[in-house]
């Protein structure tokens, strides 16, 4: 299946904490749009990685999803090194997206920054049509895609970009809400953690309100990029 855009999250729910609302608003124009998770998030103090596994499923509904997959790196211990960049060559020529957005290149997690650079360097080689692949004996074809961004996750970073989500917030949080386990939920017993206390979710509220704020609208997702981004038509921005 060829995607428009694809989203590359080290954890399941990077993706539905950072930029779900972005996802949710291009399948609403009629992109389609989907997720390869790099890990379980086994490592995680609450939950295990079959209840990550049901929860990333649950929300992939709710977000509509054209395609969610998980390619098992060892959760905290993968590397950006050759073997790990020919597993992400492999989902990028098997989508061949015309965006992605991966993780942010320097965070308070080290797997975030760590994915980043991972999907950076994979991205380039990806199009580089003397690195072979093939998935199920067939050769893939080189391809890289057109854009690349990185979301912006705990850790303040100044975005290059943001997009307008104000009309798909309420979804955006039902997307999160459904991993249960990893955040605040008074139903839901367990050690409690930075990303399980009622503080953690507001301050994603807060976050996408002071983005979207900076643009004019009600809430909004920022993306950083390390090339410049131009456009063609000075009216297209706001």
């Amino acid at each position: 299946m060829k995607l428009d855009i694809l989203v590359i999250a080290v954890h399941p729910d990077d993706a539905e904490l950072c930029c779900s609302g972005t996802i949710l608003k291009h399948i609403a124009l009629g992109k389609k749009v989907g997720i390869v998770d790099l890990t379980r998030g086994e490592l995680g103090t609450r939950g295990t990685a079959e209840t990550r596994d049901e929860e990333a499923a649950d929300s992939a509904k709710i977000l509509g999803l054209h395609v969610r997959e998980n390619l098992r790196m060892r959760d905290g211990f993968f590397q950006n090194d050759e073997s790990h960049r020919l597993e992400v060559i492999k989902a990028i020529r098997k989508y061949q997206p015309e965006i992605i957005l991966s993780n942010a290149l320097e965070d308070r997690h080290p797997d975030h920054g760590r994915a980043g650079d991972l999907v950076y360097d994979s991205v380039f080689l990806s199009g580089l049509p003397k690195i072979e692949t093939s998935i199920d004996g067939v050769k893939q074809e080189a391809h890289r895609p057109r854009l690349l961004l990185q979301y912006i996750q705990d850790r303040y970073l100044k975005p290059d970009i943001i997009v307008d989500i104000s009309d798909h917030m309420d979804k955006k949080i039902e997307s999160i809400k459904a991993f249960k386990t990893q955040f605040y939920n008074p139903d839901v017993d367990g050690l409690q953690t930075y990303i399980s206390s009622p503080e953690f979710f507001e301050s994603v509220i807060g976050r996408s309100r002071e983005f979207g704020k900076s643009i004019g609208t009600t809430f909004g997702e920022g993306f950083t990029s390390r090339k410049l981004l131009g456009v063609d038509n000075l009216f297209d921005l706001r």
